[in-house]
């Protein structure tokens, strides 16, 4: 796929380098990039994966892209390869895998289940309840990765990050799921893991105390605001009303339409 449709929908990009040119794979893994790759710098919690640049050209990169934290001064980046500078990494490697694997999210119904506790259980439930109908569907959780009845892999981690979620949709669209469900933790959401998704329905199954940490939330607000941005990604959205935060979400989120459900409040 040529890069500038690569880069569809990103802005505030800086490029030095050949732009107009044909990218084999994108990998954010220096050691599965082959001749052609564009390889994503991505600064995780431990590591820092300009760190890996050298070995990513060395393997045949010809694409690197990096934040606007970097040294630029500190990276030799060779004549032939191209260097992209964004304002925020892992934002514009999930919108990238989008448009490199066509936007496989807009090709079935995609929902989005968050919470505290229950997304496991609830996940399988709508699985199961759709594939009595006839309805081919895949899932994304912590256990595994299905798509219909044929298990992919085994997880770990509640939501993989953009690129390999990517690859799962568009496998499960070759394989002609007509809905998916997925599990979406708070830090995917924190993360840009799901950014240019397609949600058309998302659940929120309850909130309580979980993942502050210096790694995760620095504490309830940030927790709560992440699982928020799921209901600003999707047009219809189902959450429990018997959660006292949960419950806020409405309000919040205005331009979703919104249903409640729950065993002591009125839904």
């Amino acid at each position: 796929m040529n890069l500038k449709e690569i880069l569809v929908g990103l802005e505030g990009i800086k490029a030095k380098g050949e732009v107009d040119r044909e990218v084999t794979s994108i990998e954010n893994d220096s050691r599965k990039v082959k001749e052609g790759s564009m390889f994503f710098a991505i600064k995780g919690f431990t590591t820092d994966g300009t760190a890996y640049i050298p070995n990513a050209i060395e393997k045949g990169a010809k694409v690197i892209l990096v934040d606007e934290q970097t040294d630029l001064k500190a990276l030799q980046i060779p004549a032939d390869v191209t260097l992209l500078v964004v304002p925020n990494a892992r934002y514009a490697m999930a919108i990238c895998a989008c448009n490199f694997y066509d936007n496989p999210s807009r090709k079935f119904t995609l929902i989005g289940v968050t919470g505290t506790k229950g997304k496991t259980t609830t996940t399988f439930m709508i699985k199961e309840i759709l594939q009595k109908q006839g309805i081919k569907t895949g899932l994304i959780g912590t256990i595994a990765v299905y798509s219909g009845d044929k298990k992919l892999l085994d997880s770990d981690r509640t939501t993989p990050e953009s690129i390999e979620l990517q690859q799962m949709f568009a496998q499960m669209v070759n394989d002609g799921c007509r809905a998916v469900v997925m599990e979406v933790s708070s830090q995917s959401l924190k993360l840009d893991r799901v950014a240019g998704c397609h949600f058309d329905m998302a659940v929120f199954t309850n909130f309580s105390e979980d993942h502050i940490s210096p790694k995760e939330h620095p504490n309830m607000e940030d927790y709560f605001n992440s699982k928020l941005k799921l209901f600003k990604m999707c047009k219809h959205g189902f959450i429990n009303v018997d959660d006292l935060h949960v419950c806020k979400v409405p309000k919040l989120v205005p331009e979703c339409d919104i249903r409640t459900y729950g065993i002591d409040n009125t839904c």
